[in-house]
């Protein structure tokens, strides 16, 4: 635990039981702060397991009606942030609105971490644009996606600090029209824990045989998912014994599941569903490479948590990706949706074992600079400075 006497209220989307960046980064962050609560929307009113957490969780739930819900929330908010020293929000919209404007009527100060750009995500998820997020930027912005806009702005704008976890963010936000000055970089870091099981041990237990291409994150269109099963019929020509594992969950599975079968993929194809940390051990430890077709990465999670099980990565060269990879040295870079590009890494990858050896040897080095020891410790810093 750290040094601090400083009460900070960490004001969260998400917290457990659900699962998530921010639910697991807000519950260690606050497990290491001397005097914290957390504040979060809940799906259950009581959860066991806050009794024995050193730290109080306060929960909004999540079956109140929207306007009556972010209402009690920004009111707890105030409560909170009134016998607090500082607060800080892990999102610039659901909980940054009423964190900021808590904090500013209870004169404390205000931090918050942005991890994207709620308006994009937004703009893409309901069709308001097919733009990716660096071409979003300079787009003309209407309705609800310029009201997100303007709130995630007015919320850095409010706040003493802003935490980003890649210099690429860090120059989006910027862009937004906030100082340079308030904008602190702060890698995020990885504990993941590999899996102790062998290859084959790992493939006999989650059921699927051969050679495994994985793939991970939230089934949305930016995630490229779509291209992966699209190249399925061509990386089979390299080698019959591939297959392509996609794990999560999203609003895209349906289209995604719809493919597999058109193009006759049913027995070649995994769309699994969310896992667990503990059972995507498992599936990074069955797999052979592990290929992340990305239009946009704030920072990824998911390529420190490949890199830590040994697993050799392909990536696209967007966002936070080249602040990790190295191209050539500890992954591969590719370009985005490109068939071309993404068939001839895995090729590569496969014809040549003792270039994956090379990949995993060179991540290690990578890992170093990404520990989640030093992304608390400059973290807590900010905020009980």
């Amino acid at each position: 635990m750290e040094n601090n006497q400083n009460k900070i209220l960490i004001a969260t989307g998400i917290f457990s039981p659900d699962i998530g960046g921010p639910a697991s980064y807000s519950k260690t962050l606050a497990s290491r702060l001397n005097n914290s609560v957390v504040l979060t929307y809940s799906p259950v009113l009581n959860f066991k397991e806050d009794n024995s957490q050193s730290f109080k969780v306060v929960r909004v739930w999540l079956k109140i009606p929207k306007g009556f819900r972010h209402a009690i929330y920004f009111f707890k908010a105030l409560l909170l942030a009134k016998k607090s020293d500082a607060v800080f929000a892990l999102n610039a919209v659901s909980a940054g609105i009423p964190a900021m404007y808590a904090a500013k009527i209870a004169k404390k100060k205000f931090f918050v971490k942005i991890v994207g750009d709620a308006a994009w995500e937004k703009a893409i998820n309901s069709g308001k644009t097919k733009l990716l997020i660096n071409d979003f930027q300079g787009s003309k912005k209407m309705g609800l996606i310029k009201i997100l806009h303007n709130l995630q702005y007015k919320v850095c704008k409010n706040a003493d600090e802003i935490i980003v976890p890649s210099e690429y963010l860090a120059d989006i936000v910027h862009g937004w029209g906030i100082s340079k000055d308030k904008i602190k970089v702060i890698y995020n870091g990885v504990d993941f824990k590999p899996s102790e099981l062998s290859k084959e041990e790992a493939r006999r237990k989650i059921g699927i045989f051969g050679h495994l291409v994985l793939s991970a994150g939230r089934l949305v269109p930016w995630k490229g998912f779509r291209m992966l099963i699209k190249i399925m019929p061509q990386v089979l020509e390299i080698n019959q014994a591939f297959r392509l594992i996609i794990v999560g969950s999203g609003p895209d599975r349906k289209v995604l599941e719809s493919m597999v079968r058109n193009l006759g993929l049913s027995n070649k194809v995994y769309i699994i569903g969310r896992k667990s940390q503990e059972e995507l051990a498992v599936y990074m430890a069955a797999a052979d490479m592990f290929v992340l077709n990305t239009g946009y990465e704030g920072f990824s999670h998911q390529i420190l948590e490949t890199m830590s099980a040994g697993v050799p990565v392909i990536t696209t060269a967007v966002g936070g990706n080249k602040e990790v990879i190295e191209q050539g040295e500890n992954g591969f870079l590719v370009k985005y949706n490109d068939e071309f590009n993404l068939i001839e890494a895995i090729r590569s990858l496969w014809n040549s074992p003792e270039l994956g050896e090379e990949f995993k040897e060179k991540s290690k080095k990578t890992l170093e600079k990404f520990s989640s020891e030093k992304m608390y410790e400059k973290t807590i810093k900010i905020l009980t400075k």
